[in-house]
């Protein structure tokens, strides 16, 4: 289709009633619901699949083989691993229709959802956490913690550029890329100098 400020795949579904934004890149057997909202320059791998009612921001990436269901929204500079999975129901059953129950899942800005890790819905996830390969999240998650194993744990601390971050005796941490400064006090990491 020309004059798109997108680019998609030709074997992608875009449903009419999708709202895409400039510089968004779509790729192969990816599937786009009616009702879904993308940000501008956002890259959907090959396979994925977006729910009608789901909210992706600005340069989010998701990789290939995640399907996002309704009720998930993805804030700015978010990325989701291959194969991470979400979920909308608690207590799904076949026979049951609980479409009526699906909870939402809010993953804040920055985040990083790695590679076969699964979001069980009513979660919130905060500003750059940093999630692991294979994690299962069954509860929120604090700004900038790194969350590993089954379920997951709160094992340390990452910084914005996804560096884990290493707090001394004066609860300061710097990130070896960016130089940033963080502060820890109690459960509470915070930028002192960007």
């Amino acid at each position: 289709m020309s004059g798109r400020a997108y680019f998609s795949h030709q074997t992608a579904v875009i449903d009419d009633g999708a709202i895409i934004g400039a510089g968004t890149k779509i790729w192969h057997f990816t599937h786009v619901m009616p009702g879904a909202q993308i940000g501008m320059a956002c890259v959907l791998g090959q396979n994925v699949f977006v729910a009608g009612g789901v909210v992706l921001g600005n340069r989010v990436k998701i990789q290939n083989n995640v399907s996002i269901y309704q009720g998930v929204t993805c804030e700015d500079d978010v990325f989701v691993g291959p194969s991470a999975v979400f979920t909308n129901v608690l207590n799904p059953r076949s026979a049951i229709d609980r479409r009526d129950e699906f909870a939402s899942t809010h993953i804040s800005q920055g985040a990083t959802i790695g590679a076969n890790a699964t979001i069980i819905c009513g979660c919130q996830l905060g500003r750059y956490a940093f999630i692991g390969a294979g994690a299962v999240v069954t509860g929120d998650v604090l700004d900038f913690a790194l969350m590993v194993g089954n379920p997951a744990k709160h094992v340390g601390w990452m910084s914005r550029n996804g560096h884990r971050l290493h707090f001394g005796a004066d609860q300061q941490a710097q990130c070896p890329q960016s130089k940033e400064i963080y502060t820890l006090r109690g459960s509470t990491v915070k930028i002192v100098h960007a």
